[in-house]
């Protein structure tokens, strides 16, 4: 089995400061840091950092040469990346003195994805593989299509919510993750069990992970009704917690874990990560994990 994720690959530019802006605000940041980042960039690190031999497919700019760099420091095969004259998508990040973070996104590259790259990229994949979603590149929809077309199980992270999921068919993937907040507005609901206990209803060939910070995660699926608490610590800066949660999660389903184990695994790992500044590079080896 296979793993081909189609991600962002984004240029983390990430600021400390006292609180997030608010409008008509100048306020100076305690410090400037430039991280490789994307969701699709972090959950290749984590699932490559779990065990797992994940293909990257995404589009960057020539300034974002070092995002396939870091990606084979982790040893995530790259050879699907393509590089384009454009610029690359970016993010501008404020972190608080409570490690809470807001993220200002700019699409860039990973809005550039076309249906020849799709398909020559699924070409070298077919049915038992998997394919990973995030909504930060253009094409979802049609690429969760192609791939259950080919037989491929489809993992996908509802995040950053946009309206357009509501329109992605969302009954083709295996695993939906989201946290409170796109649960709500793909639900429609506001309780934490109501919003899982909803998805699940509406898509119910499709197994939900909704993780609510630190308060844990719930699971509706297949395997039935699971809440599990999250892990105490001291937070430093949540980027890339959820992204790690979901590399975990995934690598114990395929290696057969169990729902359980899975949730109590990728909190973990998803408490370490917070533990420790930037993304990719804040998430902990599969020993650190153990």
């Amino acid at each position: 089995m296979k793993i081909v994720n189609f991600g962002s690959l984004n240029i983390d530019y990430v600021y400390r400061v006292d609180e997030f802006l608010r409008p008509g605000e100048t306020r100076a940041a305690r410090s400037r840091s430039i991280f490789c980042g994307g969701k699709g960039l972090n959950q290749s690190a984590a699932c490559a950092k779990a065990g797992l031999e994940v293909y990257h497919a995404g589009i960057i700019g020539a300034e974002g040469h070092f995002l396939k760099d870091k990606l084979l420091s982790y040893h995530v095969r790259t050879e699907f990346i393509r590089e384009i004259p454009e610029s690359n998508g970016h993010t501008i990040i404020q972190v608080n003195d409570k490690g809470e973070n807001c993220i200002l996104l700019y699409p860039g590259t990973n809005a550039m994805l076309s249906d020849g790259y799709v398909d020559e990229v699924l070409s070298h994949f077919g049915a038992g593989d998997m394919v990973v979603l995030q909504n930060e590149t253009n094409m979802v929809g049609e690429i969760i299509e192609k791939a259950a077309g080919k037989g491929m199980r489809v993992a996908f992270n509802a995040a950053p919510y946009t309206d357009a999921v509501k329109g992605y068919p969302l009954h083709k993937v295996s695993w939906l993750f989201v946290n409170e907040i796109e649960g709500a507005s793909l639900s429609g609901k506001e309780a934490f069990e109501d919003i899982a206990r909803a998805l699940r209803s509406a898509y119910p060939q499709t197994e939900i992970i909704l993780t609510i910070g630190a308060q844990g995660c719930i699971y509706a699926g297949i395997e039935g009704f699971y809440e599990v608490p999250a892990q105490k610590t001291i937070p430093v800066d949540a980027t890339a917690a959820g992204d790690t949660f979901i590399g975990y999660y995934l690598m114990c389903m395929l290696k057969g874990y169990g729902v359980r184990r899975a949730l109590e695994t990728a909190n973990r790992a998803g408490a370490i990560t917070v533990t420790r500044k930037g993304a990719a590079d804040s998430i902990p080896s599969w020993e650190e994990v153990l």
